[in-house]
């Protein structure tokens, strides 16, 4: 009898396992048909990565394998480096890596990387030294060029479609014509990002005297929007660390432009389309010199500096609107930012069901439905219009400068 209950149990095992091998093969041929493409980032677990992973683009993860393929073909390798809250990244993949033409022609020619700078802060380093190196100027996305071993030789941000191709083929086309060119440029570039890294050792202590201090703000404040706030021109970056230390110097000094340039830069913020005046928390930068269009992504690193900011100007001034943008911002975090198990998600991506900013503007009809009669006094405080102060009729909502503490 149990010869018999386990030979059945045994044929039942056996045949659950056809079962769930038929389901799976099921399932796969179901992915492959709802999904033309997929690459070898389909193995990865980076929510980045994974955005890549249906690309006809022949993406490959960074690692060993794909450096030792590199050598092994002996062709370029392109890295490119984002992360999921990426507007431009999103735009570059629409543009050029979901385009079937693009795409062939990496895949011919280049060993494609795909890297998550959240998830190797370290090799996104390297990178974006080379790219201030050898372009002047950093961001995201980080496009490099960079020999078989993985030396840089070029590195760009964000490329539309057909300047990408353009220079994709420039540096196919020189490498296979004149490779000593190219691994001379790979050894200066590499040789700025060692000078970069390198750090001196200092065996004296020296102490900073005010003058010296004195020095440094003068030097900067021909450079800081005194009407405005932050740095002179547009984008506008919140830069926490920097007025945290203005804060600093302001206390040891008692100078006055120094602690003038902290809080205008703060009430311009807090007033601006770059905090969330309904949510709390600030987005990441403001494409204007008046802090009135963000750039929607919101990041975990920048609202906890400012939190921390906010609050030492709240102890300074005893201003009771800047208490509030800090529980606000604080209420955001815990709200929008932390995960269910008590860890911090690192960022709010700036699209929304393919739109940048789709839930941060309002048509006015939207907030008169809402509102209703509430809606006129809203409206006029938050520089609202029928015809939008933004794009598409839509409006960002800020505060106007004379309506304010």
């Amino acid at each position: 009898m149990k010869f018999i209950l386990k030979k059945y149990s045994f044929l039942s095992l056996f045949f659950a396992l056809i079962v769930l091998l038929s389901a799976c093969s099921q399932a796969q041929e179901h992915t492959n048909k709802k999904h033309k493409y997929t690459n070898e980032l389909i193995n990865e677990t980076s929510p980045y990565l994974l955005q890549h992973a249906h690309n006809p683009v022949n993406w490959h993860a960074w690692n060993e394998k794909t450096r030792q393929k590199a050598k092994k073909e002996g062709k370029l390798m392109l890295i490119s480096i984002g992360y999921a809250a990426c507007h431009w990244c999103h735009v570059m993949e629409k543009e050029s890596f979901e385009d079937s033409t693009v795409a062939k022609f990496m895949n011919e020619h280049f060993i494609a990387v795909k890297v998550d700078r959240e998830e190797r802060p370290d090799v996104d380093q390297i990178y974006m030294e080379a790219c201030q190196l050898t372009n002047g100027r950093g961001g995201w996305p980080l496009n490099a060029v960079t020999l078989p071993d993985g030396r840089p030789i070029y590195a760009g941000t964000y490329f539309p479609k057909e300047e990408w191709l353009r220079m994709l083929k420039h540096f196919q086309e020189n490498y296979e014509t004149n490779p000593e060119g190219f691994d001379e440029q790979a050894t200066r570039v590499l040789a700025g990002i060692n000078q970069n890294e390198f750090i001196f050792k200092k065996e004296d202590k020296k102490k900073i005297n005010i003058a010296e201090l004195d020095l440094v703000f003068d030097n900067w404040q021909d450079k800081i929007d005194f009407k405005k706030g932050g740095r002179q021109g547009s984008p506008k970056f919140p830069m926490p660390n920097n007025y945290e230390f203005l804060l600093r110097y302001f206390h040891l000094s008692k100078n006055q432009k120094a602690k003038e340039a902290v809080l205008t830069t703060l009430n311009n913020m807090a007033w601006g389309g770059i905090y969330d005046q309904i949510g709390g928390g600030f987005a990441r930068y403001s494409t204007d010199a008046n802090w009135k269009a963000p750039h929607f992504e919101k990041m975990l690193y920048d609202n906890g500096q400012l939190v921390s900011l906010y609050s030492m100007a709240f102890q300074l001034t005893k201003n009771p609107f800047y208490k509030d943008i800090v529980y606000q911002s604080l209420d955001f975090i815990e709200r929008e930012l932390t995960s269910p198990e008590g860890a911090f998600y690192s960022s709010l991506d700036a699209d929304s069901e393919g739109e940048e900013g789709k839930y941060y503007v309002w048509k006015k009809t939207e907030i008169d439905e809402v509102l209703g009669q509430e809606s006129e006094l809203f409206c006029d405080y938050y520089q609202v219009s029928q015809g939008g102060n933004w794009e598409h009729k839509n409006n960002i909502l800020f505060r106007a400068r004379d309506k304010n503490n």
